[in-house]
């Protein structure tokens, strides 16, 4: 099977080809990523040796590009994404153009190829905020943001290709991704990282909004099961069954990494921020998911890989300190 993977140099999109090149695998990859600030290319170093790994630098939005690395290939699997909601807030532009048009050219080019599977990942930010309960894959969608607008229309896209044209489409709804090689602007790993440097961590408003965290493993489980055993035209909710609220995290990670709440600054709540997450994630349990990792085991060892891979993330924190000053003296 030949499986063309965009965003495949981004956190979740690494772990998703780690896991499935190995030595002698039937299996062929090819990894269309643009490497902007959060696709890294070392992400997938220990790949470049295997015989049926093939990288590509180029953007989704180019339509020659697409249409040359989809040729030949029998799935997509689809990560590549704007997705910092921060990131949206200040600008939106970049949000619509990568996660709407460039989810069509990749569509439109899936169609002309013939293309057996095409996986559209997205994320639960798109159903918005929910008080009770939990979101079904039928819910509304309510986006409150521009990142989650964009997704949604993603979506919607997505499931038109799959009603007007027959295009094999299945999307994924995925609950709050950690772990290892999370770029160091979300929580997790921007927590980490910064107790790890001395620094504060930012704690937003009062610290009450919820969220369902999911180990990158076993979110690309269920990615594997919706490729493999997913019906055409549907969507799957990927849960991994751990509510917490900003402060309970906060509280977790402080004790992993052995920090007190001295290094806590409350800042401004953001804008539109939505107060709870929660999927209902039954539908893709009858295809036989779990979540494996559970949430205290899953914080330890992504704690132990940012201590032990300071070469990794460091550069990272730097590069961005640098463009934040940037911006505050008006030199970006």
């Amino acid at each position: 099977m030949k499986i063309l993977v965009t965003g495949g140099a981004g956190f979740i999109g690494s772990e998703f080809v780690r896991r499935h090149l190995t030595v002698g695998s039937s299996t062929n990859i090819t990894v269309l990523d643009a490497l902007t600030y959060s696709g890294i290319q070392a992400n997938l170093d220990c790949m470049a040796s295997y015989p049926n790994y093939t990288f590509v630098r180029g953007d989704i939005c180019d339509p020659e590009t697409v249409d040359q690395v989809m040729a030949g290939q029998d799935v997509v699997v689809h990560f590549a994404a704007e997705s910092h909601v921060d990131r949206s807030i200040q600008s939106a532009a970049p949000f619509i153009r990568t996660n709407v048009m460039g989810t069509q050219v990749l569509l439109d080019a899936a169609r002309r190829h013939g293309i057996a599977r095409f996986v559209h990942v997205s994320t639960d930010e798109v159903y918005g905020s929910i008080s009770e309960g939990s979101w079904s894959e039928e819910w509304p969608l309510a986006p409150n943001s521009p990142y989650s607008a964009s997704k949604a229309g993603a979506d919607l896209l997505a499931l038109a290709y799959h009603r007007t044209h027959g295009l094999e489409v299945v999307v994924t709804r995925c609950s709050n991704n950690y772990g290892h090689y999370q770029f160091p602007e979300k929580a997790i790993p921007l927590f980490i990282t910064n107790l790890m440097d001395g620094k504060p961590v930012p704690l937003y408003g009062d610290g009450n909004n919820i969220r369902d965290w999911l180990h990158v493993s076993d979110h690309c489980q269920g990615i594997e099961l919706a490729l493999k055993a997913g019906k055409a035209g549907e969507v799957y909710n990927i849960g991994g069954g751990t509510e917490l609220s900003n402060r309970d995290l906060t509280c977790l990670i402080l004790d992993a990494v052995g920090a007190g709440w001295d290094r806590v600054v409350r800042v401004p709540d953001r804008p539109g921020h939505d107060l709870r997450y929660s999927l209902d994630d039954r539908k893709i349990r009858e295809l036989g998911y779990h979540p494996r990792v559970s949430f205290l085991e899953g914080l330890s060892a992504t704690v132990g890989w940012y201590q032990e891979n300071r070469s990794w993330w460091e550069p990272l924190t730097a590069s961005a300190a640098a463009v934040e000053l940037c911006s505050l003296s008006g030199r970006r």
